[in-house]
């Protein structure tokens, strides 16, 4: 999860047709962007290194490519992998912050805008110097985190009742369901395994 420098925490999306947005996050802990977890399977993307290089891929739900064309538009419709769909991730000055560029050493950047008379965020690559509109937090799942020995209060934390699962995920689970997201409560990606079943249940409904 790519979560952007906006005054409101929001973060980097694309949709099934490849475009590519800010949206709002709601899995969060009093507007700390720290806290953030995704809600929507949009704001939810794989990081992986592009083989040979020391730059990074970023793939997305849908299973395209983020990518950034020499203006500066950034989209997600690419199947394969180009120095256009390629990244470098580089630490920032303040721990838990990096910027993310592309290999034309331009920074993605988000600012506030306006469209139609209505405020929004503008997401793009083309931003020439770092600043605190390129800055972001990058959200990692908790197995691909440093370990690090569990306390009390996480081991308390990931014990919860069925019945809470299931007042959480909207109707009653089965018990692979269950262990799922049992499991994902200690993982740290409990919020990503909650969305998957309901999206699933979804399906079920109206597939």
């Amino acid at each position: 999860m790519i979560v952007l420098p906006t005054e409101k925490p929001s973060a980097l999306a694309c949709d099934v047709n490849g475009k590519v947005f800010a949206i709002d996050i709601e899995n969060i802990v009093d507007a700390n962007p720290a806290s953030s977890e995704p809600h929507d399977v949009r704001q939810v993307w794989v990081v992986n290194r592009v083989a040979g290089t020391e730059s990074f891929r970023l793939k997305g739900h849908h299973g395209k490519y983020l990518s950034c064309d020499k203006i500066g538009q950034l989209s997600a419709n690419s199947d394969a992998v180009s120095p256009l769909e390629s990244f470098n991730i580089k630490p920032d000055a303040e721990a838990g912050r990096f910027q993310l560029t592309t290999l034309r050493d331009t920074y993605i950047s988000a600012k506030t805008s306006e469209s139609n008379g209505k405020p929004g965020v503008q997401v793009r690559g083309d931003a020439e110097t770092e600043s605190v509109s390129t800055t972001v937090r990058v959200r990692m799942q908790a197995r691909f985190k440093p370990k690090l020995k569990a306390s009390k209060e996480e081991k308390l934390q990931s014990k919860i009742s069925r019945r809470e699962l299931e007042e959480a995920a909207g109707r009653r689970l089965e018990e692979d369901e269950v262990r799922i997201l049992k499991r994902a409560r200690k993982e740290g990606d409990y919020h990503e395994r909650l969305l998957e079943i309901k999206v699933k249940n979804k399906h079920d409904k109206f597939g």
